[in-house]
């Protein structure tokens, strides 16, 4: 399907973690590139992106899940993913997983080509600079790994937040610290985890902020449920739930509607 100029086709990765436990940042993101003037398809055969398997060591289930990924996003002008660490294993890593199969390693690459992060796609390739959207409140920002050391964000999330009306964003002195999730690592590790994560919450609450935004679920889950366990007042929120204005009737990443 050939690019066009107003409406390119655009496939969201929807991610296991946003279909299992949040399905509202996949609204979110939705509500966001059709603003960014996208037309949205979400490819019903989807699965896991792969990188579970692919940072245990299983090549054969990764590949596996790379072949069928590469089938079900075909034809699309773009495919965009609301997390740095899946988006990073489809542009940056699936496409190795065929070095020894030129055919697939060219479509591996292709859709790798075309691969990008949510936030990433609003402001570098579709050009967006605002949102409609408030947010009455302190905020503070986390970078996650993936996010920030594959894709280069950084900038990108400031950007648009600052244009959301009555949100005022408050730095950690530490936001690109690794918040100790790490997919697997924080059950192989998970005394080093919890001391990763613990330092993390540390330097949240530091901020006085009253919420904590951030791109990546895995880094979400696994700071919001410290930040539950401590006790914590903070609220845990995807980043995509704020610029698409989807905050006041949606509770916080593990809180229970009452």
């Amino acid at each position: 399907m050939t690019q066009t100029a107003s409406r390119p086709r655009v496939a969201l990765f929807v991610t296991c973690l946003v279909d299992l436990h949040r399905p509202s940042v996949g609204f979110a993101a939705i509500q966001l590139l059709e603003a960014a003037g996208c037309q949205v398809e979400v490819p019903r055969a989807q699965t896991c992106c792969g990188q579970p398997a692919y940072n245990s060591g299983d090549r054969a289930t990764a590949t596996a899940m790379a072949r069928a990924i590469i089938d079900a996003f075909a034809g699309y002008d773009y495919v965009v993913v609301p997390s740095g660490s899946c988006g990073g294993m489809l542009s940056s890593h699936m496409p190795h997983l065929f070095d020894d199969d030129p055919n697939t390693r060219a479509r591996a690459q292709a859709l790798a080509d075309k691969t990008h992060e949510l936030v990433s796609f609003l402001t570098d390739i579709r050009g967006m600079t605002e949102v409609a959207a408030s947010f009455d409140g302190t905020v503070t920002y986390h970078d996650s790994c993936a996010g920030l050391r594959e894709l280069g964000i950084k900038t990108q999330p400031r950007e648009l937040l600052a244009s959301v009306s009555g949100l005022t964003l408050v730095e950690m002195t530490d936001p690109e610290i690794c918040c100790g999730f790490g997919g697997t690592f924080c059950v192989k590790y998970p005394d080093i985890s919890t001391r990763m994560v613990s330092d993390k919450t540390a330097d949240i609450a530091a901020t006085g902020a009253g919420t904590l935004l951030a791109g990546d679920m895995g880094c979400l889950l696994n700071m919001a449920g410290r930040l539950s366990r401590e006790g914590s007042p903070v609220q845990v929120r995807h980043v995509a739930e704020v610029l698409a204005n989807m905050t006041n009737d949606l509770p916080a990443i593990g809180q229970v509607r009452p």
